[in-house]
C-alpha cells in the first residue's frame, strides 16, 4: 500500500466515531490517515455533520494531517479506500428497543446480540452488509473490510461465505478482558497471555499466563470475588466460585446470560419498567453525547462516551488496521473462517480467536488447550442457530428462521419462537424485504 491511506466509516455519524478518531489520532505516526471518509444515510445526516464537525476540530486541535470528508455517497467513499469499517445499525436505536421488548412478552431475554435480539438484528444487518460488500468488491476490490457492527460473527461469516471482500470482524470484548486480566494481576496488558476460545460474544479464556506464570486459577479465583469483570451494557452479578471451578475457564460477559438466564431476566424486567431497556438508557445517553459534541470547544473525545460500551473500540480497530498496513505478524484476537482450528464446528464458520495480522490480514493460531465439553457443546447448538440464522437473512427463509430460534438456549419452546418469530417480522417489515417477497 501506498503512504496516502484512505479509510472509510460506514456508519460515521456514530456517536462512537469519535473514539475512532482519536485512536486514528494517536497512531498516525504507524498508520497515516490521509482521507477519512464518514458515510451514513438521509436518516443520519444531521448526526454525521455533527460528528465530522468534532472529527475536524479533533484532528486541527492535534495537528495531524488528516482530511475528513463527510458523505451521504457510500459509493464514493468506498472508491479506492485502502480500509472500510463498517459500524451500521440498521433500523437504529429505534430497532434495538424493539429487539429487547419483544422477547420480554415472552418471558425471554432481549438483548442487542444474543438470543432472540441478536437474531433480530442478524435479519436487518446482513444483507446490508453484503450490499457494502458487493460496493467494495467493486470499487476498491484491493480494500480490507474491518467490521464492527453487530453481529459481528454472524456478519463476518456472511462476509466470507458470500463475498469476496478482504474481511475481518472486530469485537473490543476481547481486549476489554485482558485488561481487566491484566488490572486483576497488576501487570501491563502487553504481558497478559491468554488464548481466547469461541464465537463472538460466546468465548472463553481457556488458559492465562503472565510470563511462565500459570494465573488460570487465580483469575477465576478473583473473577469469583470481586466486581468489574464485565462490560457496561452487562449487569455485573459477578460469578459462583464452584461454577468457575468446574467449568476451568473464565467466560466472557456475555455468557452470563446463558449461565444466570433467570436472574438476567429478572434484570431486565426491573429495569424496562424502571429506568428502560438498555437501548433506551442508550438513546437517552446519545442525545446527551450529540449535544456536547454540537460544542464548537470541544476538540477532544469527551469522557462521557466511555458510558456508551464501546471502550477499547478504537486501539482494537486502529492496532488491526496498523498491524496489516505494517505487515506486523503480531498476535491479536478477530473474528475469522475457522478451517480446522475448531474441528467441531464447522470449516466455513467464523471463528473468535487469536490470529497472526500481517498484510495478507489476520491467519488463525491453533487452538493449544483442550476444549471440554461443557464448551464445546455450547458452542456447537449457538453455531447451528447462527448458520440458520444467515440463511434466513439472506434468503428470507421462514423456515430456516423459526428453526434459528427453537434451538436457541435463550428461546424457551418452538411455539414460543414462532411467537417471537412472527412478532420480529410483523415489527420489522421496513427491513426484511426479502421475508414479504
Amino acid at each position: 500500500m501506498g503512504k496516502s491511506l484512505k479509510v472509510a466509516v460506514i456508519g460515521g455519524g456514530s456517536s462512537y466515531t469519535p473514539e475512532l478518531v482519536e485512536g486514528l489520532i494517536q497512531h498516525y505516526q504507524e498508520f497515516p490517515v490521509k482521507e477519512l471518509y464518514l458515510v451514513d444515510i438521509e436518516d443520519g445526516r444531521e448526526k454525521l455533520e455533527i460528528v465530522a464537525a468534532l472529527a475536524q476540530r479533533m484532528v486541527d486541535k492535534a495537528s495531524v494531517p488528516i482530511r475528513i470528508h463527510a458523505t451521504l455517497d457510500r459509493r464514493e467513499a468506498i472508491r479506492g479506500a485502502d480500509f472500510v469499517v463498517t459500524q451500521i445499525r440498521v433500523g437504529r436505536l429505534d430497532a434495538r428497543i424493539r429487539d429487547e421488548h419483544i422477547p420480554m412478552r415472552y418471558g425471554c431475554l432481549g438483548q442487542e446480540t444474543t438470543g432472540a435480539g441478536g437474531f433480530a438484528k442478524g435479519l436487518r444487518t446482513i444483507p446490508v452488509i453484503l450490499d457494502i460488500c458487493r460496493d467494495i468488491e467493486e470499487l476498491a476490490p484491493d480494500a480490507f473490510m474491518v467490521n464492527f457492527t453487530n453481529p459481528t460473527g454472524m456478519v463476518t461469516q456472511a462476509v466470507l461465505n458470500y463475498s469476496s471482500v478482504k474481511n475481518v470482524g472486530l469485537c473490543n470484548l476481547a481486549i476489554g478482558t485482558r485488561m481487566q486480566i491484566a488490572q486483576v494481576a497488576q501487570v501491563d496488558r502487553s504481558l497478559v497471555d491468554f488464548e481466547w476460545v469461541g464465537i463472538n460474544h460466546l468465548n472463553w479464556a481457556t488458559k492465562i499466563r503472565v510470563g511462565s506464570d500459570d494465573l488460570l486459577e487465580v483469575i477465576l479465583d478473583k473473577a469469583s470475588q470481586q466486581s468489574g469483570m464485565t462490560v457496561k451494557n452487562i449487569p455485573d452479578f459477578g460469578w459462583d466460585r464452584e461454577f468457575l471451578q468446574s467449568l476451568g475457564a473464565l467466560p466472557c460477559s456475555y455468557l452470563h446470560y446463558y449461565y444466570m438466564t433467570d436472574t438476567l431476566l429478572e434484570e431486565e424486567r426491573l429495569s424496562a419498567a424502571t429506568v428502560g431497556t438498555r437501548g433506551e438508557v442508550v438513546q437517552r445517553l446519545e442525545k446527551e453525547l450529540f449535544a456536547l459534541y454540537q460544542d464548537p470547544q470541544l476538540a477532544i473525545k469527551p469522557p462521557q462516551l466511555e458510558q456508551r460500551g464501546g471502550a477499547y473500540y478504537s486501539l482494537a480497530a486502529v492496532e488491526l488496521m496498523a498491524s496489516i498496513y505494517n505487515d506486523r505478524h503480531d498476535v491479536q484476537t478477530v473474528n475469522v473462517r475457522n478451517g480446522h482450528i475448531l474441528p467441531y464446528l464447522p470449516e466455513n464458520a467464523s471463528i473468535e480467536v487469536n490470529a497472526v495480522i500481517d498484510a495478507t490480514g489476520a491467519r488463525p493460531l491453533q487452538v493449544q488447550t483442550p476444549v471440554t465439553p461443557q464448551i464445546r457443546g455450547l458452542l456447537q447448538v449457538v453455531k447451528a442457530y447462527e448458520d440458520l440464522t444467515i440463511q434466513a437473512a439472506i434468503g428470507g427463509d421462514y423456515g430456516a428462521a423459526l428453526q434459528a430460534l427453537t434451538i436457541h438456549p435463550l428461546v424457551t419452546a418452538g411455539l414460543t419462537a414462532k411467537q417471537i418469530l412472527d412478532d420480529i417480522l410483523k415489527e420489522n417489515r421496513d427491513f426484511l424485504p426479502r421475508f414479504f417477497q
